[in-house]
C-alpha cells in the first residue's frame, strides 16, 4: 500500500542548524504541517514519549528504516526532543502546553487490504501511514477470485467492457477483498473508466476489452481469497441485475467465479473421502 512518511529527521535537522547557525528549539511547525499554537511550541521529551506509547498500542505503526521504510511521528519527535534537550531549549521530562491540554492520539481506520494509521498532536495530524494486512496463506491447489477474473480475460477476450461487467467486477472485487467497499483506483474504478470510454468510442477497435482489463487481475486487487459458493452467488446476482436479459453471461465474470467455486468444492469433497 502507498505510504506517506514524515521527514527523515537526522540529516534535515543537522543541515537546518548548520545553515541557520542557530540553537533555538525545533518546533512542531519546523517538522510537521501544523498551524496555530502548536506550530510555535518546541517538541518536548514528554510529548515524544506519549506519542511512542500511543504508537505501541497500535500494531504496525512504526515503519523500520532497515526494511526501506521511513519514520513514524514518534521517531521524528524523539529526534527533535533530544536535540532540544541537548541545546537546553527544553528540560528533561518537559511537555508542551498544546500536547498537555489537547492530548496525543493514534487512530486506525480499516480499508480494503489494510489500515490507515493517523497520528495526532493537539488535534492536528502529524503523521499518516498505510499498513498492509498480512497475507492469508492460501491453498495453492484452490482457485482464487482473482484467478477466476483472469480466466474471464481469456473467455471474454475481445468483448468490450460495459456496465454489466463493471457491476460483476465490483461484486467480485469486494468478495476477493472480503470488504463492503472497493479500493479507490482499483479494478472496479478501472472497469468504470473503461465502460465510460467505450460508451463514447466511435470505433469498435478503440474500445477497451474485458481481456485487456482483467489480464493480471490478481495484481490489481488489494486482497484475494479462494472462491467459494457464496462469492459465486453474489457475483451472479450482480451480473443478472445489470444484464438486459437478467441472466449471467457465457464466458462472463459470474460464470468464471462459479466454475472456480465448484472446482474448489469438488476438491474439498475429494479430501473428505
Amino acid at each position: 500500500m502507498a505510504q506517506a512518511q514524515p521527514p527523515r529527521m537526522g540529516d534535515q535537522l543537522h543541515a537546518q542548524s548548520q545553515e541557520q547557525g542557530q540553537t533555538e528549539a525545533i518546533k512542531y511547525g519546523h517538522v510537521f504541517a501544523v498551524t496555530g499554537e502548536l506550530a510555535d511550541q518546541p517538541i518536548a521529551p514528554r510529548d515524544a514519549a506519549a506519542m511512542r506509547s500511543a504508537e505501541d498500542s497500535v500494531p504496525g505503526v512504526l515503519v523500520q528504516q532497515e526494511i526501506g521504510g521511513g519514520y513514524s511521528a514518534g521517531v521524528a519527535m524523539e529526534t527533535a526532543a533530544a536535540y532540544n534537550q541537548a541545546v537546553g531549549a527544553v528540560r528533561p521530562g518537559q511537555a508542551s502546553d498544546a500536547a498537555t491540554n489537547q492530548g496525543i492520539a493514534v487512530t486506525q481506520t480499516a480499508v480494503p487490504g489494510g489500515r490507515i494509521i493517523t497520528e495526532f498532536v493537539a488535534g492536528q495530524v502529524v503523521g499518516q501511514y498505510s499498513v498492509a494486512d498480512q497475507p492469508v496463506e492460501q491453498d495453492a491447489s484452490k482457485i482464487t477470485v482473482g484467478e477466476a477474473l483472469e480466466a474471464t480475460a481469456l473467455a471474454a477476450d475481445n468483448r468490450p467492457v460495459d456496465r454489466t461487467d463493471v457491476e460483476a467486477i465490483r461484486a467480485a472485487e469486494m468478495m476477493a477483498q472480503e470488504s463492503d467497499v472497493t479500493m479507490p483506483g482499483g479494478l472496479t474504478d478501472q472497469a468504470q473508466a473503461a465502460a465510460r470510454a467505450n460508451a463514447v468510442a466511435e470505433r469498435d477497435d478503440d474500445k477497451i476489452t474485458v481481456g485487456e482489463l482483467l489480464t493480471d487481475a490478481t495484481a490489481k486487487l488489494a486482497g484475494d481469497k479462494v472462491a467459494g459458493m457464496e462469492d459465486a452467488a453474489r457475483v451472479a446476482q450482480a451480473e443478472k441485475y445489470n444484464d438486459a436479459a437478467a441472466r449471467t453471461r457465457a464466458g462472463g465474470v459470474a460464470a468464471a467465479v462459479a466454475t472456480a467455486a465448484r472446482l474448489n468444492q469438488a476438491d474439498d469433497d475429494d479430501d473428505l473421502e
